[in-house]
């Protein structure tokens, strides 16, 4: 089953462009592929082209090939734009596969491990930066059935808070932690923004909630901080969202600099590529909680991996809390139901794309060029309420 052609769809949401690759084979099988990339999607759009040469002609089969082909073949090392070009067909490839055998994606990635995979909510708290409507807003993700619920509640901080801005964010922590009552936990995003004393302050004074974990507390390359914050606190670490490749795991598995690893499938090579890393997790010790942001493919991609993983913890979601028109744009979509994201069924992903649904919903251009709105969260204070 030779690769014949593909061609791709990129929706914006007003803070996030999804792009959506729908490969087409010699056998009239079409298979999708979905990634998110923050201020380079017009770029990933273009490389699918640039590469079109090493891609007819190949058979579906050949993930690895096609891993050696974008990675070794060209000779530049290659970064996020390379490994999400790479993530968009990967995932297509393997939803190809997946229907011409007639079976689920995780039946060929080793088989049922976990029969539901729990999830965690994402992008709920689009609302001002006061503890009254933080605390409605948590418990409002309660009440639709979440059982884990994360947030950053840094504003723009950058390196240091002030200390109005570190008093204000712990306010909203309290006042999160007060609204779950201990039905959910609760996990703290920092976004790689703090110098490591910072970090440190900041979980010694969160340690009483007893939260789940803390996410990128420094910049995501900065392993010496990391292991600064990890010898001053007893909150786990999570990390791994920004590391696009195997290679780029590796000091952080010779130290043991993290507890949960979040690879993301449509940004470091495609679930392949991401099964390996969380298989060499295990052997450390560390679990999984996938990053994360995209839509229908994606997210159930991130569900068929997750089921196949020994040392699953948990996937992150946003859609039932910003732009739900994005779980139109197939079927089925993965909904969440008491906290956990059921098995998913047909064959391949088992997800159709709606196709005028992603043509409606076309990115923003300028000189013929795909815009990227972004976050902007180190100078943004209120960027948390994204698109609204």
């Amino acid at each position: 089953m030779k690769i014949t052609d593909y061609r791709c769809f990129t929706v914006s949401t007003g803070w996030r462009n999804l792009t959506y690759l729908i490969l087409e084979t010699s056998e009239g099988i079409l298979g999708y592929g979905e990634a998110h990339i923050v201020g380079k999607t017009h770029t990933v759009r273009e490389y699918l082209k640039d590469i079109r040469h090493h891609i007819i002609g190949c058979e579906v089969y050949d993930i690895e090939s096609l891993y050696q082909k974008l990675t070794l073949f060209d000779f530049g090392a290659p970064g996020q734009v390379v490994m999400t070009g790479l993530s968009l067909i990967e995932m297509a490839c393997w939803d190809c596969i997946g229907k011409k055998a007639r079976l689920p994606v995780y039946k060929l990635l080793g088989g049922e491990v976990n029969h539901r995979v729990r999830a965690y909510a994402n992008g709920w708290y689009r609302v001002e930066r006061i503890p009254d409507a933080f605390h409605a807003a948590a418990k409002a993700v309660i009440a639709k059935g979440y059982r884990a619920l994360k947030f950053d509640p840094f504003g723009n901080g950058n390196l240091e808070l002030s200390r109005e801005e570190f008093l204000q964010s712990i306010q909203l922590i309290e006042a999160v932690h007060a609204a779950i009552q201990g039905k959910a936990e609760l996990f703290i995003e920092m976004h790689g923004r703090f110098a490591p004393h910072q970090a440190v302050q900041i979980a010694k004074a969160i340690e009483h909630f007893s939260p789940g974990w803390i996410e990128e507390p420094c910049r995501p390359t900065d392993v010496a901080a990391l292991r600064y914050v990890m010898d001053h606190t007893s909150i786990p670490i999570a990390t791994g969202e920004r590391l696009y490749s195997a290679s780029a795991y590796n000091e952080l598995f010779a130290g043991r600099l993290a507890h949960i690893i979040q690879p993301d499938i449509s940004q470091c090579g495609g679930v392949l590529e991401v099964k390996k890393i969380c298989s060499f997790a295990e052997t450390h010790s560390m679990m999984v909680a996938l990053h994360n942001v995209g839509g229908i493919i994606a997210t159930t991609a991130g569900i068929h991996l997750m089921t196949t993983l020994r040392n699953a913890k948990m996937l992150e979601h946003f859609n039932d809390f910003t732009d739900e028109s994005i779980k139109a744009l197939g079927t089925p979509y993965p909904n969440v139901v008491d906290g956990f994201f059921l098995l998913p069924t047909g064959f391949g992903w088992g997800v159709e794309l709606d196709y005028e649904g992603l043509e409606h919903q076309q990115p923003q251009m300028k000189d013929g060029v795909i815009l990227d709105p972004g976050l902007n969260m180190y100078r943004n204070a209120d960027w948390n309420k994204r698109s609204r």
